[in-house]
């Protein structure tokens, strides 16, 4: 079958992989869509960094070799074709959508990044059959597939805990910031206020959500709005402590923008006024199921957030095309 992977830190198409062929409580799918990931950008990039924090941080090396072809893509929707032996699932010709992992015999393998466990820029891959969700309402796979990214976004917004009555500043409108406006709209927030330097990426937000669109090229948000909860959704040094000096007392800061470089903050203004910091990272299974259910339902329309399609030989260019802000927001990878 045919398949993009990572090597020599490009993606090429390859027409040569072998057919996944499912184990007990596996499910053999095609893929209809895969969204491309702002953290398959950096690992295609920044690969042997990502590798030694993780094990740093004692995440071991994800077993990955960057030596040899890497599979990836984890925000997909699928196809049933077949079930493994002894298993009970959807019958065949179901779209589903699951959480990327997969079950195997007592382990568990994260979809995201391997040498050896196909992900969704392929022509099919393996599913856990426990984890499958079928898609609901006749929605569209396509849109189906961004119940990952938007998963992202509910579950930054959870833990805010923010009420409708108070003010959210999202700072950076790539998908995840994109995810988060779309996350406070769904849940009534009455002021969603976004900044991002890319006029593009302000339109699709003002498209998702977000009442109130800022340059920060003309001045700190800070100085137009005054949030009760603000997003990091961009991940540059330098901008939490920025945050923590420009934030009221009592502001409730959650960081869903994964910085990779060393930063610095100033503890003393985050202790004197009392600041709430936040990380966040993914989402629950629950989150993942309300997500899909949001999509399907129509409490969240994701179609601004699609601005490309491409075949499996057209991962490669997508990968460059996503450096530039002004051309895309998500493209999707329809094998």
């Amino acid at each position: 079958m045919r398949a993009a992977v990572l090597r020599d830190g490009r993606m090429v198409c390859r027409d040569d992989v072998p057919d996944p062929v499912p184990g007990p409580g596996q499910v053999l799918v095609a893929v209809r869509a895969c969204g491309i990931c702002g953290s398959d950008l950096h690992f295609a990039a920044h690969g042997e960094e990502v590798l030694a924090l993780g094990a740093k941080g004692g995440f071991g090396d994800m077993g990955v070799d960057l030596n040899r072809d890497v599979f990836m893509g984890h925000e997909f929707s699928a196809e049933v074709l077949e079930a493994g032996p002894s298993t009970d699932t959807h019958p065949p010709g179901t779209l589903v959508t699951s959480i990327p992992v997969l079950l195997s015999g007592n382990s568990v393998e994260p979809i995201v990044y391997s040498n050896r466990t196909v992900g969704g820029y392929a022509e099919r891959m393996l599913l856990s059959a426990p984890l499958l969700l079928p898609i609901p309402n006749g929605l569209d796979p396509r849109q189906a597939a961004l119940t990952e990214p938007m998963a992202v976004g509910l579950h930054a917004v959870n833990k805010s805990r923010i009420e409708r009555g108070e003010v959210a500043l999202v700072i950076g409108c790539g998908p995840i910031g994109i995810a988060i406006i779309a996350a406070l709209r769904a849940r009534g927030v009455e002021t969603i206020v976004a900044s991002d330097y890319s006029p593009k990426r302000r339109e699709v937000a003002t498209a998702m959500g977000a009442h109130q669109t800022l340059d920060p090229a003309q001045g700190s948000p800070f100085d137009t709005v005054t949030p009760a909860v603000v997003f990091e959704a961009v991940g540059v040094p330098g901008l939490i402590d920025d945050i923590i000096l420009r934030a009221r007392p009592g502001t409730r800061l959650v960081v869903a923008g994964v910085c990779m470089q060393p930063d610095t903050v100033h503890p003393f203004f985050a202790i004197a006024k009392e600041i709430n910091v936040q990380f966040v990272l993914a989402y629950d299974p629950n989150e993942f199921a309300e997500s899909l259910r949001a999509i399907a339902e129509g409490d969240i329309d994701v179609a601004p957030v699609i601005t490309g399609e491409v075949g499996l030989d057209g991962v490669g260019a997508a990968f460059d095309d996503l450096a530039d802000p002004e051309r895309h927001c998500k493209v999707l990878v329809t094998p």
